[in-house]
């Protein structure tokens, strides 16, 4: 993120209290978001009061799965606390076959070279190895487009922002959802512009499109289509949509883990020591979807920290103001617990992953990464949720101050 543009947005806004929420891509393990939420909510109710029983936050920022998570929130904003406790029951009834399908022979899992090229079939058949047509069914299904708009309307909300990527121009695109008169001046950064446009279940499949597994999705910009891929790729500043919305404070839920699971010592390696087709895949999942989050925060909150030290008397005239910003991510590895719920992934894709080592070798979770992305299922995710209560419990105290 550009010091340019936490002073020119954010900064220089003048609601302190406008919440936002980010929430960061990651297939299937955005369901650690879900958990996270749900304890969020179960927190604020406890304290009691017309107040903390409401929508608590003004801005939702999504990317990838993440922006399914945002939409579906501001779908039920109206309903107050209960859209958290929705999204939850949401989660825990999907299942892969709701997401995508993928149909390949038994006999792939005996022969890495087989599988290899027997997907490779299926991505030059259909630009991608999975079909994720049955998505557009489940997101029509869950979330109410009229629901969002009425909730900018009655001012619950004030923005709802999905982020995508084209792979047409290569530019990095914010779509903005705001209530008629009261959209924000747009903003141009080299390699990413921000559009006001009604969120649409197009908008979610382009955001939530992972690279090579899932088709591209074309989408109108500058009165002409461009095809779009998964947010979070070339996505170099996460919280700036949050910020240029005018957010006060900014909840930011990723889906990355402490430390990444390393390929060596046989760790999702072959025979020869190197690391198999599955572990590279999972390894470059990684980068794409965690690695500028962290970056991000840190400078962001490292800049709010110095205008908090400026004499008070110099900050009295300059119109810039921190942001506060709390982070949440997993505590512990996601890899270990997709490797431990593989079993439950539909037969195709299990027997896909692991003709090409994607499962890892036990005890070595490292290999198992992109199982993680595409396990859809209630094993897996109802750990994930757990994972998520947990952590949100872990920091109780930081969780209930930074709505208070």
């Amino acid at each position: 993120m550009s010091l340019e543009t936490i002073i020119s947005s954010a900064l220089t806004r003048p609601d302190e209290n406008r919440n936002a929420l980010v929430l960061m891509g990651g297939g299937a393990r955005t369901a650690y978001q879900a958990g996270v939420l749900h304890a969020l909510s179960t927190m604020l109710s406890l304290q009691g009061g017309a107040a903390n029983a409401q929508f608590p936050f003004k801005i939702l920022v999504g990317t990838s799965a993440g922006a399914l998570n945002a939409a579906f929130l501001a779908s039920r904003a109206g309903e107050g606390l209960q859209a958290f406790a929705q999204l939850a029951s949401f989660w825990t009834t999907l299942r892969s076959s709701q997401v995508y399908t993928l149909k390949v022979p038994r006999w792939i899992r005996s022969s890495r070279i087989a599988a290899a090229l027997f997907l490779s079939q299926q991505v030059r058949a259909q630009q991608a190895l999975l079909d994720n047509t049955p998505l557009v069914d489940t997101l029509h299904r869950a979330i109410s487009l009229s629901h969002i708009e009425q909730a900018l309307q009655d001012k619950t909300l004030r923005a709802l922002a999905v982020t995508a990527s084209s792979y047409s121009s290569g530019v990095h695109w914010t779509f903005c959802q705001m209530a008629a008169g009261r959209q924000s001046d747009l903003w141009s950064r080299p390699g990413r512009r921000a559009e006001f446009q009604p969120i649409t279940i197009e908008h979610l499949m382009a955001s939530s499109a992972i690279p090579f597994l899932f088709p591209s999705t074309p989408l109108w910009v500058d009165g002409h289509p461009e095809f779009f891929g998964d947010g979070s790729m070339r996505q170099s500043s996460p919280l700036s949509p949050a910020l240029h919305l005018g957010a006060g404070k900014v909840l930011v839920i990723g889906v990355g883990q402490p430390e990444r699971a390393s390929f060596a010592g046989g760790n999702g390696a072959n025979v020869s020591g190197r690391p198999t087709l599955g572990a590279i895949a999972g390894h470059a999942m990684a980068s794409v979807f965690q690695d500028t989050l962290q970056a991000d925060v840190e400078q962001a909150q490292r800049v709010s920290k110095t205008v908090r030290q400026m004499p008070r008397e110099i900050a009295a005239i300059m119109p810039y103001r921190p942001v506060d910003i709390l982070a949440i991510a997993p505590s512990q590895s996601l890899d270990a617990l997709a490797q431990a719920h593989a079993s439950e992934l539909p037969p195709g894709t299990y027997n896909a992953l692991a003709g090409l080592g994607a499962l890892g070798a036990k005890g070595s979770p490292g290999g198992a990464a992109l199982a993680s992305y595409l396990l859809f299922e209630p094993g897996f995710v109802k750990a994930l949720m757990a994972l998520g209560e947990h952590d949100a419990y872990a920091r109780k105290d930081e969780l209930i101050s930074f709505f208070m």
